[in-house]
């Protein structure tokens, strides 16, 4: 930058020329988030205000340049090159580790990086701090990392939830989707479930120089059903029998997702055996269809007449069943 192109850095960061480092630190957090290129996409004012606040800081952060910068004033660059320092550190090139006011910029591979890191956000590729190359485009002045070809790499992917029904996502849905700036179509196929992710090309974050968006992943969370539930990747569902149809077997309806079943009861059967119907399950994109898992709950009868009673009553005086036979051994 030449004497003619001098920048009251104070002024940028809207400070006094007494502010403290923590008083300077303050101010350009407060300005970072406020034109960061994230939440002012497409907007080229904020884009060159963000700029001017990240090299005021660079300056203004570092004591040796606050001091030269307030020793010499718009020629202080030129006084750090004849002391043998380019304005920025090292003669030659720029200290990828420099530490500024306790930010060790080093850790950063980017000033998305470093930002995201600010603003408490973490999603895509910004918060790999082992990076060392910079994939926000404004490493001119910035001392974060290297210099790369940030004009032509497109912007960070992002992930967002997106809450379905269990009819939503086992028929597949087409929904608008409010993304903040603007208002996206989605079709989610059929067969979704929880943690499956939805990619939408070119929805994610903007790089504002490349003009390249990332891709944005909605990942579906189901609301709970009242009667259907996931067991792992298992569709289940359990249904109540009586006693007398546990023990003689039969045939009763079972709702499923594509609509009522009548199925069989084995005689015999106990509770919390389940029944497997195939191909009554969950459907899938590729058109096919998982099974359904039918777990068996006996009902005890609460309110029964006196003659079942007595009909009870009898099953059990002519019973010679006895369950618990084997509990005579169990011993510690």
């Amino acid at each position: 930058m030449g004497a003619n192109d001098y920048k009251d850095y104070y002024s940028v960061l809207g400070i006094s020329k007494n502010a403290t480092g923590d008083e300077i630190k303050k101010a350009f957090r407060k300005l970072a988030v406020k034109y960061h290129p994230d939440r002012n996409p497409d907007n080229k004012v904020a884009e060159e205000k963000f700029k001017e606040i990240s090299e005021a800081y660079e300056v203004l952060g570092d004591a040796d340049k606050r001091k030269k910068y307030d020793q010499f004033g718009r020629y202080w660059q030129s006084a750090s090159s004849a002391s043998g320092q380019s304005p920025w550190g090292n003669a030659t090139s720029r200290n990828p580790n420099a530490s500024v006011n306790n930010f060790d910029f080093g850790n950063y591979g980017s000033f998305d990086d470093f930002i995201n890191d600010l603003l408490g956000r973490s999603f895509g590729n910004t918060n790999s701090r082992s990076s060392r190359t910079s994939t926000s485009g404004f490493s001119g002045n910035t001392g974060f990392g290297t210099k790369t070809s940030s004009t032509t790499s497109k912007g960070s992917d992002i992930e967002k939830n997106i809450t379905l029904s269990y009819s939503q996502a086992y028929h597949g849905v087409e929904t608008q989707l409010n993304l903040g700036a603007e208002n996206v179509n989605v079709k989610i196929p059929s067969g979704a479930k929880n943690g499956t992710k939805i990619r939408l090309k070119g929805k994610g974050q903007l790089n504002p120089l490349s003009k390249q968006r990332g891709d944005l992943y909605l990942k579906v969370e189901l609301k709970p059903h009242d009667f259907f539930q996931f067991e792992d990747d298992k569709l289940v569902c359990e249904v109540p029998i009586t006693p007398y149809e546990a023990v003689l077997g039969g045939e009763i309806n079972v709702p499923t997702p594509a609509g009522e079943v009548k199925i069989k009861i084995p005689s015999g059967i106990r509770h919390g055996q389940s029944l497997r119907l195939k191909g009554k399950g969950w459907s899938s994109a590729k058109g096919d269809y998982g099974d359904l898992f039918v777990k068996i709950a006996i009902a005890t009868p609460s309110n029964i007449t006196t003659q079942e009673k007595e009909f009870y009553e009898k099953i059990r005086d002519i019973s010679k069943d006895n369950p618990r036979l084997h509990l005579g051994k169990v011993r510690l």
